[in-house]
């Protein structure tokens, strides 16, 4: 065939003809840019599919390749579409790997266990074309699999890389050993990090654009025993949604929720551990009263999504710019409305207390296990009851479960002790009981996507009373439950009876005390 003759095929046609190894010789974006997917064809020769073959300069491409090309014109939202699925499919990871293999003979001792330290040996590996295509496609497929966090870990014999989706880690692929210093170099240099430093840990940032979109990466790396790992934190900003009845609250709790977020003073504290969407609430109630006539200050370590009309700082202590010294400077600046991350310390805590007892609205976070240990962990700070008492006018423990895949989710039954444990009377009727059996979508786990179960408590004029007297967490507690204090395993129950979860990932979640 000449290099201009062109034809038709269909799109199944196209996508049973890709020639993978002529695929990952081309950079993603010339491809995208020029809409070309190479097709596998006679000996010598290579087919590609485009929307336009007379845009194409064929010269150029038959000396890169050094076979004769010739076309097959099909619509160019196939071509791209197909070009996104398989250029960094997971079998494309082989054949990286196979690359890298090759390039070992050239590089010669670069690639072994006992990696020279100077900056050039590290620059070089670490801008090899294989290594830059695998960090792509790491990127890449942690993105099209709704990662929050890619985790690459330094093992004795392996290197792995691992995808924290819907909370829960998946194992995604093992590379040799010896790849680590090149993948971990690469990472550090697209993050404005020191590449020959090995002995400390470090911290930096960088994003990365997929279809338009522009992803945010924290990055952490660690020096471990078998060398270091690096943690990702992927954030994008385009599709975060902050509405509160996104959240998961029920319909009372909602109620409750908007209700305190209108307060013109006080602290409201939402409690749970690392990676239970406490950040996310705090957003989502920022964006629900934000408006042209109130002025938000937040504190943040680190600023994870930017919120527009308010500002964001975020808290440096290396140059003495900590919650509590943060604090002492946001008063001066006349907020109406403060975000502290996290209150860590008594300073923070008692410079909160004194921004809500002079007129404004505070919110923050706290890392207890519910509600009432948030009182319990103020008083173990040294705050006084009398303090507590006057600021604090709710409290809200949370965890994030993960919700029934809609795609794979079928009718199930529970054994009544089961039902029995997070709460629900077996003998009850109108239970919408489902249990996603795994698909391809939810990468055979049965869940797809989280949602957030709330423990809400208004304080009150009783617990008011108790918090003087420095009661006991149970004690407040029990005042709660008997006046109606709906748990974290009770807001999860009512989720398993609608069908969106199950009841052991309620259980997962959640602890009775």
């Amino acid at each position: 065939m000449n290099s201009k003759n062109s034809f038709s095929l269909t799109q199944e046609e196209i996508e049973k003809l890709i020639d993978s190894e002529i695929l990952g010789k081309f950079p993603y974006a010339f491809l995208e840019t020029f809409v070309l997917l190479p097709l596998k064809d006679a000996p010598g020769k290579v087919l590609f599919a485009t929307d336009n073959p007379s845009k194409i300069d064929c010269g150029e491409i038959e000396q890169f390749t050094g076979r004769k090309i010739s076309f097959v014109v099909q619509d160019k939202d196939v071509i791209l579409n197909l070009l996104k699925k398989h250029y960094y499919s997971p079998s494309s990871s082989q054949k990286i790997i196979q690359e890298l293999s090759r390039d070992e003979a050239v590089l010669g001792e670069s690639f072994t266990e006992d990696l020279p330290a100077q900056n050039g040996d590290l620059l070089d590996l670490a801008n090899q074309a294989p290594i830059i295509r695998l960090v792509n496609q790491i990127f890449y497929r942690a993105i099209l699999m709704r990662a929050s966090d890619i985790h690459l870990q330094s093992l004795e014999n392996h290197f792995k890389v691992r995808y924290r989706i819907d909370g829960m880690l998946h194992d995604i692929l093992t590379l040799p050993a010896k790849y680590q210093p090149a993948v971990i170099s690469r990472v550090k240099i697209i993050s404005d990090l020191d590449i020959a430093e090995k002995r400390t840990p470090q911290d930096g940032r960088t994003a990365v654009r997929v279809e338009n979109k522009q992803i945010d990466v924290r990055v952490s790396i660690i020096p471990t025993f078998f060398g270091e790992s690096a943690v990702l934190r992927l954030l994008d900003q385009s599709t975060y949604s902050f509405g509160l009845n996104e959240l998961g609250f029920s319909e009372e709790d909602l109620v409750k929720f908007d209700r305190l977020i209108h307060y013109d003073h006080g602290i409201v504290l939402l409690t749970g551990p690392t990676g239970s969407g406490k950040t996310t609430t705090l957003y989502a109630a920022l964006s629900r009263i934000n408006n042209p006539h109130i002025h938000i200050i937040t504190l943040e370590d680190p600023v994870e999504y930017h919120l527009d009309g308010i500002n964001q700082i975020q808290v440096n202590p290396k140059v003495g710019l900590t919650f509590a010294n943060g604090l002492r400077s946001i008063l001066r600046h006349d907020p109406n409305i403060i975000m502290v991350g996290e209150i860590r310390d008594k300073e923070t805590a008692e410079m909160a207390i004194q921004a809500s007892l002079t007129g404004h609205l505070v919110f923050s976070t706290l890392h207890t296990n519910d509600s009432t240990s948030s009182i319990a962990r103020l008083l173990d700070m040294g705050i006084e009851p009398y303090l507590i008492a006057s600021s604090v006018i709710g409290l809200i423990a949370q965890r994030l479960i993960r919700l029934n895949c809609d795609r794979c989710s079928q009718p199930v039954n529970y054994p009544p002790e089961l039902l029995e444990e997070i709460g629900i009377n077996p003998a009850g009727d109108n239970y919408n009981f489902k249990s996603g059996k795994g698909c391809e979508v939810c990468l055979n786990t049965g869940y797809h996507k989280r949602t957030g179960i709330f423990e809400f408590l208004e304080i009150d004029d009783t617990i008011r009373s108790l918090i003087m007297k420095q009661a006991s967490a149970g004690e407040i507690r029990r005042h709660a439950l008997d006046n109606g204090l709906k748990t974290l395993r009770m807001d999860g129950a009512k989720k398993v009876i609608e069908g969106l979860t199950t009841v052991s990932e309620v259980l997962r979640v959640t602890q009775e005390t």
